[in-house]
């Protein structure tokens, strides 16, 4: 189980996943459950909206952000969005962002927005 699947406590909140809640006890292993068998494709920088549209209704994957260590100049905490399922979608999901990223930047690419 990874880090980000446990809950962090502040003084007043719960983090549990992409939720935020005031209660002070949600019965311990309740909320590692509802993460337990799903896994989380990061979505880079640069990733047209309409290919993670593509993504999210053809692999049934749920969009969410998730708060993780970004390595820029300094380490910093950053909320990123990932799309997350279960581990066939999500690979499956994956080798298609990476086909499909490379038309992209081959010139393959024609924006739905953009008339000719």
């Amino acid at each position: 189980m990874t880090e980000s699947a446990i809950k962090k406590k502040d003084e007043k909140n719960v983090y549990i996943g992409d939720e935020f809640t005031e209660e002070e006890d949600l019965g311990g292993k309740q909320e590692v459950d509802e993460l337990e068998g799903l896994y989380d494709l990061m979505i880079p920088p640069g990733v047209p909206e309409s290919l993670i549209v593509e993504l999210v209704e053809e692999f049934d994957l749920e969009p969410v952000t998730r708060l993780t260590n970004v390595e820029i100049i300094e380490v910093d905490t950053r909320e990123i969005l990932v799309l997350r399922g279960k581990l066939e979608a999500v690979n499956a999901a994956h080798d298609y962002m990476i086909k499909r990223m490379r038309e992209i930047s081959n010139g393959g690419y024609k924006s739905p927005w953009v008339e000719d």
